[in-house]
């Protein structure tokens, strides 16, 4: 069989996408493979968050145009972004597709095939369908709930490469659910930009939640998980949700980006930082052994030492098991493209450095709380450092490496005492 070669950049919803291209070219009759030298085509799906990754992408194009008869696709926001500009910029690469045009692949791969250089970033307007398909399951798998945004923080181009809000239906998320079930999935996360706006846009009356109580009703299915959330439609009823529901894991990704109001304010994230507190305090008191993570950004336009002590207090006040942080990058398109860049790169630099050397304090003070506790770990495999132990995730999505006495099969759930805390996972032994 004839072979393509998908190297993913980026976020989990792009994670997805490489799934169902895969599926895609599978159906076409494309085995893939982790060598490019043995492809016919490439596929690179990009991410343009930020300025980094898609300086990874020309990296990887370099890279492979020196492969001798290889089609060079190129996919994702960073895609959807350049649209045509890439095709002209970029010689090697035969074909660019955007976030909306994975179900026209078929036509494009045609097309490329027959020697002509594709370029397709229609947008569709319409509500999002995704049919399930076929892909290699693992215990844990991601389901796409809905694409795109409507909040247009100011410093973010998701709107603009992903496009508005579309919902999918309940009946096909949760069928695509029930075949992952089948195909010997335990555990799935749901994706979204939002996925508390969740089904605005459909004509059912669901929400978030709703859709949280129904996942959890099927049977074979043993943790749910989901991103991102954005705490401006952080409600009680997902709350609520999140405690009643027994398959809803006690873990919760809610981005704050920064601790000074003048700056969320700046950053058009339409939630102050007390309003922020006040939900989040509200959960951990609620929802038995949450942990949190979050995202943030140092260095945005503006930001003074005093800004930026307002996100170190933030992170003391709340205490994050785990946080994502970044230094600002200006992004085309989004509203604060037009502002002045006035952080200097070594004080974002220094800034970013202080914020995780904070942060390494409070995640192993919060490690340490582990040890001597036993915690219910979902099996994924052995260690890839070491074939006699196990490994797998616990309710709060840490990794936990263990030795047992018992043999064990991936997708097991089994009780495993934590004997001591790293800083990257989690060691016990299970009986």
């Amino acid at each position: 069989m004839s072979k393509v070669y998908i190297r993913t950049f980026g976020c989990q919803m792009n994670t997805y996408d490489s799934e169902r291209i895969a599926s895609i070219f599978k159906d076409m009759g494309f085995d893939q493979s982790d060598n490019p030298e043995e492809a016919e085509f490439a596929i690179i799906n990009t991410c343009s968050v930020r300025e980094k990754p898609q300086i990874k992408v020309q990296s990887e194009i370099g890279r492979l145009k020196s492969v001798k008869g290889i089609k060079i696709g190129v996919c994702g926001c960073v895609a959807q972004q350049e649209g045509e500009k890439f095709l002209e910029n970029f010689k090697d690469v035969s074909f660019v597709f955007g976030t909306d045009a994975i179900g026209r692949l078929y036509e494009i791969i045609d097309l490329v095939q027959k020697g002509e250089r594709v370029c397709d970033t229609a947008t569709n307007d319409s509500e999002i369908s995704i049919p399930t398909f076929s892909r290699a399951t693992s215990v844990s798998s991601f389901v796409t709930i809905m694409k795109g945004c409507d909040n247009f923080c100011s410093y973010c181009i998701v709107p603009y490469v992903r496009g508005r809000e579309k919902s999918r239906k309940v009946e096909e998320i949760l069928d695509e659910i029930k075949y992952l079930v089948n195909s010997r999935v335990k555990e799935v996360t749901l994706l979204g930009q939002n996925v508390n706006s969740y089904g605005k846009n459909l004509d059912e009356n669901i929400n978030f939640p709703k859709l949280l109580y129904m996942v959890n009703n099927i049977d074979g299915l043993k943790r749910i998980r989901f991103v991102t959330s954005h705490p401006k439609d952080f409600s009680d009823e997902l709350i609520d949700a999140m405690k009643n529901n027994n398959k809803v894991m006690p873990y919760l990704h809610l981005p704050l980006q920064a601790g000074s109001d003048r700056i969320l304010s700046k950053m058009n994230r339409k939630y102050s930082y007390g309003e922020y507190r006040e939900k989040v305090l509200k959960a951990k008191e609620t929802i038995p052994n949450l942990t949190l993570s979050s995202d943030f950004i140092v260095g945005f336009p503006g930001e003074t030492d005093s800004d930026f002590e307002d996100t170190i207090k933030a992170i003391k006040e709340i205490e994050y098991e785990t946080i994502f942080a970044f230094k600002y990058s200006p992004r085309p398109k989004t509203k604060a493209f037009s502002f002045e860049d006035n952080v200097p790169d070594d004080v974002k630099s220094q800034r970013l450095t202080l914020l995780l050397q904070e942060q390494e304090k409070i995640s192993n003070k919060l490690l340490q709380e582990y040890v001597g506790k036993s915690s219910e770990v979902l099996v994924e495999g052995l260690s890839k450092k070491d074939k006699s132990t196990y490994s797998g995730r616990n309710p709060q999505n840490r990794i936990v490496n263990f030795k047992s006495s018992n043999k064990l099969e991936i997708g097991d759930i089994v009780n495993v005492e934590i004997t001591e805390a790293k800083k990257n996972s989690l060691f016990g032994k299970c009986n």
